[in-house]
């Protein structure tokens, strides 16, 4: 059964072999056919642009009423991965997909390690001399309305932190981040072995909090979300059910597990056939770590003692902020204990993958698609973004039913797992990366819809900055002008958030931290990400039990304009990519953006390089040749308007559509060979951010704090990296020249 369920699912991503047959036999035909006249239907209709009556067609259809009903389905119930709820929310959407007109959607399982507490036994205690204890953090958050009184809800807890017991004397390290580490050392020095660590959430992702714990030597970690991030002063008063702001009983969830995929099956897909390494071998953490809300860790944090921390380190709890180790006065001697019974086990959690075929170019997939799973309601992370994918998915499929269909296939993914490491888009990677790599156009990814009214913000490949601009500048924005007149997302966009020095809104480079890693990371598949945010910070109620549909549909969305506003923008985007002629893609804007890294590596560190007589000059050369090469190849795009050969379409398609491979490594970079992008790739020290460069970033990481001995390796490897960009971009502009001559026009020959 597996093995034809396994061939069901290839059929659905490969859409079906006798398309590609089909269009095969368009491409060839076109080579044999006067072009001066397009008689054939096959070829009239390859030659045929989209039509620039959907757009509007699909924003009037998208109804905000409609996403406000999903998200109330789908914060119903507590839907972690791996427990029943995932398969029932998974049948849904299947079922939804097919009621609302898509070709097909198959419900598809992976058997993956996943982690959970057992029982509400988690907790972090305060003992004295003897033992007892004097204190101990809640097991649970407090119910603070009624849709939370549930049997269900998993306590706060972090996935895959080591299960036991350890006691020792605490240390606060701010937001455990490298530098962190390196002031208690070097400028406080405390000695960090055997201590147990309370840090704050935020600033770096949570595992690599963990990781870098461990690497120190302490035997425990303790995260609380300091009011300083989200309850600031002057918003008591605003704490949940009252307001947006994460009251002290609030925790958050969250995995450790730093590399993204199923941990037993590194590479390959966890199906039935699958090799699994030993647990032992899956570098998950080593150390037990739990999360506590601030008012628990007010009553660790105000025993410490040491010395007052750097005004820099200081929240906003009324306490004063100390160092440690241990603590004073009366409290001196006492310990911070850790109990914890997280179990890491086998579960199966699924993807929902639907498709609608492409009129034109079936073999070529534009792919949207969100995860499902949540820590507990997930009405903000991912369910505002779940309700939005359904109702764009509806509309899609109206427009399906009264004739209309795209030109490439469409391909909708509800994943699963996420939350635990980006497994279920990572699994579908591995499954499918060979059919994905050569057919694969975009991945269109959503995680959350509406985090904040104040103004849209946008990730994405370079390859997609113009695209995204354009389908923003065709949605009107809930946001009115300052004057009070409407105005489109892209407009509030321009005026509320940061630009370039062209007067653009700036997109921010993709990272680790949804489900586009995959595709971006490991096989060169462009991507975005996109949403709505508060002015500055992340949501405050993030992976607690507070994350409820009262929360938006009170709070962030009461006429859930911003979700339509941001299914709009995202059905736009995807009808540009599914439906035009010419992909709007831009190689010129990739080219940019390595430039700008460059210029910032070099101005950085190119004194430290010229000491070593390290060179950037050719890696300057290569930058210059593939920018001249990005221009001609659009020049000569360009001039492909009016053309009556379906053929050089293609061509022109596939250039664009593989530009973000050519930076792809297959032997991936140090120490992540999993990670096989050369120019963008989450920093090694921080999975939420992104780093450009990310192989010589990590060479020169804190260089001159290398040990002597290791001088000269590490050196040696920041060549390496330089040599192994080099190539990259001097491959990337062979590949665009390539184009050229294909097309047999020389980079001077014009048009």
């Amino acid at each position: 059964m597996r093995g034809e369920k396994n061939r069901q699912l290839l059929l659905l991503v490969g859409v079906a072999s006798v398309f590609v047959g089909f269009v095969i036999g368009i491409l060839i035909g076109a080579l044999a056919i006067d072009n001066s006249e397009p008689e054939n239907v096959a070829v009239t209709a390859a030659l045929r642009d989209g039509d620039p009556s959907i757009t509007d067609k699909l924003i009037n259809e998208i109804d905000g009423k409609n996403i406000k009903e999903f998200l109330r389905y789908f914060t119903s119930d507590p839907h972690l991965a791996g427990t029943p709820m995932d398969l029932v929310q998974a049948e849904y959407v299947r079922d939804k997909w097919l009621e609302q007109g898509l070709d097909h959607a198959d419900v598809v399982p992976y058997d993956v390690l996943l982690s959970y507490p057992q029982g509400k036994e988690n907790r972090v205690e305060l003992v004295d001399n003897m033992g007892n204890v004097e204190f101990e953090s809640a097991r649970e958050e407090a119910i603070l309305d009624e849709s939370q009184r549930r049997d269900d809800i998993v306590p706060p807890f972090n996935a895959y932190s080591a299960a036991g017991t350890v006691e020792g004397d605490l240390v606060f390290a701010n937001f455990a981040s490298v530098e962190d580490f390196d002031h208690l050392e070097h400028d406080i020095g405390i000695n960090l072995t055997d201590k147990i660590i309370i840090a704050k959430y935020g600033g770096i992702f949570r595992g690599d909090k963990a990781f870098l714990a461990m690497e120190k030597g302490a035997k425990g970690l303790i995260l609380y979300s300091d009011p300083a991030i989200v309850a600031p002063k002057g918003y008591e008063n605003q704490t949940y059910p009252n307001g947006i702001f994460l009251p002290g009983t609030g925790a958050e969830r969250g995995s450790l597990f730093k590399f993204a995929m199923d941990p037993l099956t590194p590479g390959y897909p966890a199906r039935d056939y699958a090799y699994r390494i030993d647990e032992n071998e899956a570098r998950l953490p080593t150390i037990p770590v739990h999360p506590i809300g601030y008012d628990d860790a007010r009553q660790f944090l105000r025993r410490l003692g040491g010395d007052e921390v750097k005004e820099e380190w200081k929240g906003h709890l009324d306490i004063t902020y100390r160092y440690g180790p241990g603590f004073r006065g009366v409290d001196a001697g006492k310990k911070a204990r850790l109990v914890i019974t997280t179990e890491n086990k086998m579960a199966t959690t699924y993807n929902v993958i639907g498709s609608i075929r492409g009129a034109v170019e079936p073999d070529k997939y534009v792919i949207v698609g969100n995860h499902r799973d949540a820590w507990v309601f997930g009405a903000v992370d991912p369910s505002s973004a779940t309700a939005t994918m359904m109702e764009m998915s509806r509309a899609y499929g109206k427009l399906v039913r009264d004739g209309w269909r795209p030109r490439r296939s469409i391909v909708f993914c509800s994943w699963g797992a996420e939350e635990y490491g980006l497994i279920g888009s990572n699994e579908f990677v591995e499954e499918f990366a060979k059919s994905l790599t050569a057919r694969a156009v975009v991945y269109l990814n959503l995680d959350i819809s509406v985090m904040g009214n104040y103004r849209f913000i946008a990730w994405s490949s370079p390859l997609l900055f113009k695209a995204m601009h354009e389908a923003t500048k065709k949605v009107k924005d809930p946001n009115r002008s300052s004057d009070g007149k409407v105005q489109t997302v892209y407009e509030n966009w321009l005026q509320k958030g940061p630009k370039t020095s062209e007067d653009v809104p700036i997109i921010g480079d993709l990272s680790a931290n949804s489900d586009h890693a995959p595709f971006v990371i490991r096989i060169g598949v462009p991507s975005t990400f996109m949403g709505y945010m508060h002015t500055s910070i992340l949501y405050p109620m993030y992976h607690s039990v507070y994350e409820t549909f009262h929360l938006v549909s009170t709070y962030y969305d009461p006429t859930f304009e911003y979700h339509a506003t941001v299914a709009r923008v995202w059905g736009e985007l995807l009808r540009s990519f599914a439906d035009s002629l010419v992909l709007p893609m831009d190689c010129r804007d990739y080219a940019k953006r390595i430039d700008e890294l460059f210029q910032s590596v070099k101005t950085e560190f190119e004194e430290k390089l010229v000491a070593r007589n390290i060179s950037l000059d050719i890696l300057e050369n290569a930058i210059q040749n593939m920018t001249s090469s990005a221009e001609y190849v659009h020049m000569t795009i360009e001039g492909l308007k009016g053309t009556k050969d379906p053929m050089a379409y293609r061509i022109a398609n596939d250039v664009l559509t593989g530009f973000e491979r050519v930076f792809i490594d297959p032997l991936g970079l140090p120490d992540r060979s999993l990670v096989r992008h050369v120019i963008f790739a989450p920093n090694s020290k921080n999975a939420y951010a992104s780093s450009g460069f990310p192989g010589l970033k990590d060479a020169l990481f804190e260089i001159d704090l290398v040990d002597p001995e290791d001088e000269k390796a590490r050196w040696n490897q920041v060549r390496h990296e330089v040599a192994r960009l080099t190539h990259a971009i001097e491959s990337a502009a062979a590949y665009l020249d390539d184009f050229l001559m294909t097309l047999h026009r020389g980079k001077h020959g014009g048009l």
